[in-house]
Order: C-alpha cells, then structure tokens, then sequence
C-alpha cells in the first residue's frame, strides 16, 4: 500500500507538471520499474472525486482538469476559443464518424460542394490529419481525426463519441450504414487504404468553391 501510495504522488507531480495528457505508458516510462501505474491512477482518481480539480481520461492519456460543475468559474479567465463554422462542425463530425474519409465523400454526405478552407482550418487546429490514400483512381487523400480532437471534446475514444441516432437524423451519419457498424480506430489502417510515405513529396489540399 504504501509503494501505490508513493507511485501515486510521483503520478500526481508527473500530471501537474505535464503540458497534456498522459497515457500509462508514458507514466510508467518515468516511473521506477514495476509501478504499479494503473493501481496509483485508480488511487488518484478517489481522491480527487467531487473536488474542484479532477482526475479524467481523455485521448488515451490522463489529466488534471477542472470540475465540469465548476467551469462557470473559468469563463471570464479564459480566452475566447476559436469558433468553428457550421459547415467546419458538420465537416469534423463527418470525419469522426466515416474514417478514414476523403473530400469526395465529405461533400457526398454533406450534399455540398466542400467549403473553401474548411479542411484548412480543421488541419490547422490539429482536430484533423491527412492519414493515407484511397486505393481507387487519382489516390485521393483520406482524413481522420487526431489525440487533438479526442482531448478537445474531452472523449477518451472515438466509442465515446454521443449521439450516434441524433447524427443520422442530422444527415451526417449515411443512413444506410449496415446494422454492425461500428465507430473507427483512428489510428488503424483501412484494408482499401495505403498510409503517406514519409519520404512523399508536400502535396496541398485542392478544395472547390466556397459553399453558400
């Protein structure tokens, strides 16, 4: 009990000193060898139940965050985050659904033409990465969300994702999916998929007119 106890703060000093999440293996990477990790997270996680500060899972790692009843108290501390457009929101939920998805497809599902700079700015803000190429004629690139976007929403995975019905009657889900889908690995690979050579040449993204 004791060796949990004392894994437990070297834990806590780890996770207040980080500049995001951590996962267990990056824990157990600068723990003595045999740390009982996930028994000291377990630990951290009690005691920090119903205060103001909170132990959560988020992206596959583990951070310190204010209470979600106390974040009224932040909002006149924190900086006005980026607003996403409409079309920027119904792109990123696309994405996170259909991944790995190319452009072709987003617009499908959207029944519009992509917005100018749409994927720029999900590219720009991280939510989103260039993750292969679709093994049908012209290579098109496909899109798949990032740690980013799981640690944004505050989602451990992509199973955590709400609202699965909701985003169907929204027209961002095809609402001729087969009764055993399931919600993506963003980080496997897709069988009609080849992964970007690291060695490629910089290629851009090609987008069309700008969506009314």
């Amino acid at each position: 009990m004791t060796d949990r106890m004392e894994t437990a703060r070297e834990i806590e000093a780890l996770l207040f000193a980080a500049a995001g999440a951590l996962s267990e293996r990056d824990l157990a990477g600068r723990l003595p060898e045999g740390a009982d990790v996930a028994g000291a997270l377990e630990e951290l996680v009690a005691r920090y139940a119903g205060r103001g500060v909170v132990l959560t899972q988020v992206a596959g790692g583990w951070r310190f965050q204010t209470a979600e009843d106390l974040a009224w108290l932040m909002t006149q501390e924190r900086d006005e985050p980026r607003r996403l457009s409409k079309a920027a929101q119904e792109t990123l939920a696309i994405i996170a659904y259909h991944q790995p998805v190319t452009r072709a497809e987003i617009e499908s599902v959207r029944g519009v033409q992509a917005s100018r700079g749409t994927l720029d700015v999900l590219l720009e803000l991280g939510m989103v990465r260039m993750r292969g190429r679709r093994r049908t004629p012209g290579r098109p690139v496909t899109y798949g969300t990032t740690d980013a976007f799981l640690e944004h929403y505050g989602l451990a995975a992509l199973a955590d994702l709400p609202g699965m019905a909701e985003m169907r009657t929204a027209g961002l889900l095809s609402l001729d999916l087969p009764a055993d889908f399931a919600l993506p690995d963003p980080n496997a690979a897709s069988a009609d998929e080849d992964p970007l050579e690291a060695d490629a040449p910089e290629f851009h993204v090609d987008y069309l007119e700008e969506d009314s």
